[in-house]
């Protein structure tokens, strides 16, 4: 049940038709992973936690640098030197107290992805590196997860979701991850995109609205422009050619 601080703390949500207090109990139940907590993780940790997303995991194992702070809203001048996911945990915290926030600064890897995800009922990508998204992909797909993708370069950005069995997972869109390599990006683009996630993790939650199933939403910023293409699952996909 919601407390009374909790209905005045989103009654502006709740009274959004097809949400109700029914909506923000869902919420309220939910367990979120968040890998990363950078450019991506930033905005969709923010609006996730100002929700009222009743537990957030946050796994990153990177500490905060100077060149993050011009994307990375979490972390300020202070957290520089710092591990993302204690700076993060901390400003979530404030933001709001009513919900859990777990922090964890690991790295990903094939041998403890299934420990970190734990008891989570869905997946955010918000990493910068296509070998760490493969694996959230395959953990994903092995779990019967959503799994809810998002990527920037530039002033460019994209996002789609996935459903396990339902949809195109990750290796159908990308069968090959692209060069590795820093890559230029300003903060708003990952804003944007990080914030579509949010919305999409809040639909699929709630149980509103239309997904991004089968559907890469494509933004241009430098025209100012969404586009979307079409994608469709691999029968040969070496990820989930399997599922049905």
């Amino acid at each position: 049940m919601l407390t009374t601080t909790e209905r005045d703390r989103y009654q502006r949500q709740i009274m959004m038709d097809g949400f109700g207090e029914v909506g923000q109990e869902k919420l309220k139940q939910a367990k979120v992973f968040i890998a990363g907590a950078g450019g991506l993780g930033s905005p969709v940790a923010i609006y996730l936690a100002v929700a009222g997303v009743g537990q957030i995991r946050i796994v990153d194992r990177d500490v905060v640098e100077l060149s993050n702070l011009n994307r990375q809203i979490l972390h300020g001048d202070k957290d520089v030197d710092r591990g993302k996911a204690e700076s993060a945990g901390e400003k979530l915290r404030q933001m709001n107290s009513d919900i859990k926030i777990e922090t964890i600064a690991e790295n990903i890897t094939e041998d403890n992805i299934q420990e970190l995800i734990g008891d989570c009922q869905l997946i955010v990508d918000a990493m910068d590196n296509f070998p760490t998204r493969y694996l959230l992909n395959k953990a994903a797909l092995s779990r019967n997860m959503p799994f809810f993708h998002g990527s920037v370069h530039g002033l460019d950005g994209m996002a789609t979701t996935i459903i396990p069995g339902e949809t195109a997972c990750l290796r159908c869109i990308f069968p090959e991850p692209p060069p590795t390599a820093i890559f230029p990006v300003i903060g708003v683009t990952p804003g944007i995109i990080g914030i579509i996630q949010a919305t999409e993790v809040i639909k699929h939650i709630v149980g509103i609205g239309e997904l991004l199933k089968n559907r890469l939403l494509v933004w241009d910023g430098t025209i100012t422009h969404f586009g979307e293409l079409i994608v469709k699952k691999d029968p040969q996909c070496r990820d989930c050619g399997s599922l049905t």
